[in-house]
């Protein structure tokens, strides 16, 4: 009996060993993202770029994003409401950075000298708004990607609903537009932040525990880091959808933002993530243009975006589409390519648009043409 209880002994103590080294070679995973793995550019002969086997897969997202962690997770934020008020300054002024469909957001200084952002509600919404209060909880709860902003805490108190996030410092991606944040974006700059929002949406529609429709996919919506890099941001009014993305969802009430709302939805309040594809068709419009969906300073045959761009299409004007504040040439098949998954997006039936996936493919495929033409022409 000696023999077999030293075998077990040994087994006890070498096994953890291996548990260690597994878990070691896990987190070193997470340092580096889906994206950055599989795009490696390298010099060939003949060729200015060696392409990777396929350029029209979007890698998948890594499991470790399926997860739920919970709100106690490592680098939860947990402040009560006398913090809070002290962290934003008593909500000054000063400190707000933004406004969106659940209330104003603030820039929060934490005692220990980490930047946050905290969301507070509309008190005159506050009935309206308490579902979504909930709902954005419960979601970014669940979720953890490099191109969606990440919850870190949340304060519930009295008539009080606040949400704590990361600071995402640069601003948002209209403020770019605008040139509201110094130079202008160019080209590459706007095709990386297409693939980021593209990515992002990617896993919530597909990867995430859940299927999660967005709903209010804008501009103002995306924020940019200081590399530039995009996160989709404001799940106010996102909803659970269904693994399977052909079931439509029923709404009692249209929520989302003129403009870039699915015209589908609108007639039939169905929801569906193909809603979310439009309002990206919108974007990916308002990213190439700097137009909003909708300016009512321009004459009528240009006031909404999408309209006016469509018709420029179908008539081969691509380059007089692209945004004036650019001072750069870009490659006319690129413009071509990108402009035609813009429309496709933005197409007014559900059924002739592509889904996230199919987008973020082609996307990858467009980025691989830019740099073997060697970005501009």
């Amino acid at each position: 009996m000696a023999v077999p209880a030293f075998f077990i002994l040994c087994c006890g103590l070498i096994c953890p060993c291996f548990r260690v080294r597994k878990k070691e070679t896990d987190n070193s995973m997470d340092s580096t993202s889906s994206l950055e793995m599989n795009y490696v550019p390298e010099k060939a002969p003949g060729s200015p770029l060696r392409l990777p086997p396929s350029t029209l897969r979007v890698p998948p997202s890594p499991s470790r994003f399926s997860m739920s962690p919970k709100l106690n997770r490592i680098g939860s934020i947990h402040l009560n409401l006398n913090q809070a008020l002290k962290a934003t300054q008593n909500f000054a002024p000063s400190q707000k950075i933004g406004e969106g469909g659940f209330g104003m957001v603030y820039k929060a200084q934490l005692p220990d000298g980490q930047t946050v952002a905290i969301k507070r509600a509309k008190k005159e919404h506050f009935d309206a708004l308490s579902n979504e209060f909930r709902s954005e909880v419960e979601l970014l709860a669940k979720i953890e990607h490099r191109n969606l902003v990440r919850l870190l805490g949340f304060v519930e108190k009295g008539n009080e609903r606040l949400i704590i996030t990361e600071y995402v410092p640069n601003g948002t991606l209209r403020e770019h537009l605008d040139g509201g944040r110094g130079k202008i974006l160019d080209f590459n700059q706007r095709l990386e932040i297409a693939i980021d929002i593209g990515h992002g949406l990617t896993y919530l529609h597909l990867y995430a525990e859940k299927q999660i429709i967005h709903r209010d996919v804008k501009s103002s919506n995306i924020l940019l880091t200081e590399s530039m890099r995009a996160k989709v941001a404001d799940f106010g009014f996102a909803r659970l959808g269904d693994s399977d993305s052909d079931k439509t969802h029923v709404s009692t009430k249209v929520k989302g933002t003129v403009g870039y709302l699915d015209p589908e939805y609108m007639k039939t309040y169905q929801l569906t993530p193909k809603s979310d594809v439009y309002s990206f068709g919108v974007l990916l419009l308002e990213v190439l243009t700097g137009r909003r969906p909708v300016e009512l300073k321009r004459p009528p045959d240009e006031r909404v975006t999408p309209i006016w761009a469509f018709r420029k299409y179908n008539e081969g004007c691509v380059l007089e589409m692209l945004d004036p504040q650019m001072k750069e040439s870009v490659n006319g098949e690129i413009l071509v390519k990108m402009f035609g998954l813009a429309i496709q997006c933005a197409a007014p039936t559900r059924k002739d648009r592509p889904d996230m996936k199919i987008v973020g493919e082609q996307l990858w495929a467009i980025r691989m043409d830019y740099l073997r033409s060697g970005r501009r022409q």
